[in-house]
């Protein structure tokens, strides 16, 4: 496992604690991956390492959820109603009106399995909606519309496994501004928009065709897994402490206008962090200044775990881990001043107290 860890930069921030949610941050620069001199010949290893920070080797830097360009091309449906036909699916109702099939259930209280009759009038609901091409991710849409993805999440009433499918509408918030492909200022775009953890957990995933399949997770992938990965079947119902050492801020409110989403443990630089349970690596790289180093976890049943402020990432996306297995090593990237690891459990999204889920000491 040493051999494929790869070192982030510390950045030294205002923040006592990268765990800290401030009411509002001015943006941080963020650590860089290390690059191989134009002159001297790529190893194996850097090539990992810059893998593992979203680079593509062959030159294309753009990370995971970004890989496919978004064409910023949605279509603006007035509000009307249809009156189903015989052999009419929800989904093709979608397509032919414009408006999300998911929006249209919402609309007229539709349930699983959307089961329609000949006659049936359903309301078709006002919007702006992108037709997400394959390969494409929510975080990318976002991003291309400037527009919060947890509001994409919440309106289009998405839920595990996060993963978009091929032709499938989505809706989007009243800001969103669709413009011409050549309008689009990607920069300024890119400048503007911000992270979160919840981004990363139910935005990074690419878009699979309707008969697609998530890739499974492998103990080391031998190549950067660009594609959906699959969640594990289930949660193995016990988490372990990551690493040892004295919890220096607890879960909830810190001070006005701050909260901790999870709890920083004090540790000495270097220290190893191990898997709070068995998963899949879901993210590990460095694109939310504010955490630094940070891996992702997921454990199926709607658990994932997330470890901030590494100083040293030994996992890639898409690689299989058990309870235990050292996933990194600790560190103070991020807005820390000291050597730390910042540690989450989430719950369907929601954050939940470690203190409440891990095995007293």
């Amino acid at each position: 496992m040493g051999a494929l860890i790869h070192r982030i930069g510390p950045l030294v921030g205002a923040a006592l604690l990268g765990g800290c949610i401030p009411a509002a941050m001015s943006p941080t620069p963020r650590a860089t991956a290390p690059v191989a001199s134009a002159s001297a010949p790529s190893t194996a290893r850097d090539d990992f390492e810059r893998r593992s920070l979203g680079e593509v080797v062959g030159g294309d830097a753009r990370q995971t959820w970004t890989l496919k360009p978004v064409t910023a091309d949605a279509r603006a449906v007035t509000a009307g109603t249809y009156t189903v036909r015989p052999g009419d699916t929800l989904r093709a109702i979608g397509a032919m009106t414009g408006a999300g099939s998911e929006a249209i259930a919402m609309e007229n209280d539709l349930a699983p399995p959307y089961t329609l009759h000949p006659g049936q009038t359903l309301r078709v609901p006002a919007g702006l909606y992108h037709r997400v091409a394959a390969g494409e991710t929510g975080i990318g849409i976002a991003q291309a519309y400037g527009v919060d993805w947890g509001e994409v999440v919440t309106i289009n009433a998405l839920g595990e496994p996060y993963i978009l499918r091929v032709g499938q509408r989505l809706r989007l918030p009243a800001e969103a501004r669709a413009q011409p492909p050549r309008a689009v200022d990607v920069a300024a775009r890119a400048a503007s928009f911000t992270l979160d953890i919840d981004d990363i957990a139910t935005g990074s995933q690419p878009a699979l065709a309707e008969s697609g399949r998530p890739a499974a997770a492998s103990a080391v992938p031998k190549h950067p897994v660009t594609t959906a990965i699959a969640a594990p079947a289930a949660f193995s119902g016990r988490f372990r402490w990551p690493l040892a050492g004295p919890v220096i801020a607890r879960f909830g409110p810190l001070a006005p206008g701050k909260v901790n989403d999870g709890i920083n443990i004090a540790a000495a630089q270097g220290t190893p962090i191990h898997a709070a349970a068995d998963g899949v690596v879901a993210y590990a790289g460095d694109e939310i200044a504010v955490y630094g180093g940070l891996i992702l976890i997921d454990h199926g049943g709607g658990w994932m775990s997330a470890y901030g402020h590494a100083g040293e990432i030994a996992v890639q996306r898409g690689q299989a881990v058990k309870a235990g297995t050292v996933i990194g090593r600790a560190g103070a990237s991020g807005q820390v001043q000291s050597p730390q690891l910042h540690f989450q459990l989430r719950k369907n999204r929601l954050p939940v107290d470690p203190m409440k889920q891990l095995p007293p000491r």
